[in-house]
């Protein structure tokens, strides 16, 4: 498929930085020309430490990164870089198990894509979770419940007044739930209202409530707030308000 038969971004997403991370030089400008003439600015990077470099100096928008990268693996690149920064990240890979692919994401991978992948694919996707992750697109009012706060406008939340640091995904979860107290939501429905996909991997639902519960609950291996619901999936049981 031609690059010219892409269409360009939303204006809201025109001029987005996107760091490529991938050591293969042949995919690195295949992947960087199919974004360039989606309207976006790429930077590339060819290994972990550069990588890292760039994700602090260029600040970009999105990171776009391989799971096999010289240096360090992907995943731990990915651990790094979220002791700094939430920004999005999708994750390249070749690994194609279920553990490989639980791995990126608790390593703090919003997204990730399996080798091989269609340019088309790449760039809906980069667009998909660049649109979830801006900050001025029109903002929903903030939520709150067992003693947890969010603002969309702001993509901020505190735990209890203190700073909570979610990840891109994980914000997005919460969110849902808080907005849908003492429902229970099965792993596809959560895929498709919080990802926008139609089938998707239902690890990734998995994964991210582990996080979430890593983050909110006093004893994650004992929710009160982020409870299973045995045969259908998730609840949000959170009832006291903001403090």
């Amino acid at each position: 498929m031609s690059a010219d038969r892409l269409r360009t971004p939303a204006p809201a997403l025109g001029n987005r930085r996107v760091l490529v991370v991938e050591d293969e030089l042949t995919l690195s400008d295949v992947v960087r020309g199919y974004l360039v003439q989606a309207g976006f600015q790429v930077d590339v990077a060819h290994d972990a430490f550069t990588a890292i470099h760039l994700a602090a100096t260029r600040e970009p928008d999105l990171i776009l990164m391989d799971r096999m990268i010289p240096g360090l693996d992907g995943a731990e690149v990915c651990r790094r870089l979220r002791a700094t920064t939430d920004v999005p990240l999708i994750m390249l890979t070749a690994l194609g198990t279920e553990e490989d692919r639980i791995t990126g994401l608790e390593a703090g991978a919003d997204d990730y894509i399996t080798k091989p992948f269609s340019p088309r694919e790449l760039v809906l996707r980069v667009e998909s979770v660049l649109r979830r992750s801006l900050k001025d697109f029109d903002p929903e009012p903030s939520v709150e419940g067992g003693g947890i706060w969010l603002d969309p406008g702001s993509r901020t939340a505190t735990l209890r007044g203190r700073p909570l640091a979610l990840t891109l995904r994980e914000f997005d979860l919460l969110a849902f739930f808080l907005r849908h107290p003492g429902q229970a939501f099965s792993r596809e429905e959560l895929i498709k209202a919080v990802w926008g996909w139609s089938f998707g991997d239902l690890s990734t639902v998995t994964v991210h409530v582990r996080r979430l519960r890593e983050k909110i609950e006093a004893d994650p291996r004992h929710p009160r707030l982020l409870a299973t619901v045995w045969g259908v999936g998730y609840r949000f049981d959170g009832l006291e308000g903001r403090p």
